[in-house]
């Protein structure tokens, strides 16, 4: 054995240009992958730049708080001055509770890909 194999070619070379040829089509395969995954934004956290996990938290929380208590007050109100006693604040608080829970699962971003507005006229 002189240094080279049996097909009278030397070691390192015929494998070294095939492993190069496949990196160079990874390559190119990733970058593809990259440029076709990049123009798409996500509304959830998660994405660099975006808000924290605690940030986000407590939005979410103070929209729900926030409608929960406007319902309660408005309840309040509107019982006050037209004297319908528990039912104003009842129905309307419970409302606030829906409105709170719809705004957190819209803000959140759970709401799935029909509720986003479309520009298309129904016929």
């Amino acid at each position: 054995m002189s240094g080279s194999d049996e097909k009278g070619r030397e070691p390192g070379t015929e494998p070294d240009r095939d492993l190069s040829a496949r990196l160079k089509r990874l390559e190119t395969q990733i970058e593809r992958k990259r440029i076709s995954a990049s123009p798409t934004h996500s509304s959830r956290s998660g994405s660099p730049g975006g808000p924290s996990p605690l940030g986000r938290a407590m939005q979410l929380s103070t929209e729900f708080t926030g409608a929960v208590i406007a319902g309660g007050i408005l309840g309040w109100i509107f019982d006050r001055f037209l004297g319908t006693k528990p039912w104003g604040m009842l129905v309307l608080l419970m409302l606030g509770f829906a409105a709170g829970v719809y705004g957190v699962i819209r803000a959140s971003g759970f709401s799935g890909p029909h509720s986003e507005p479309t520009d298309r006229k129904e016929s």
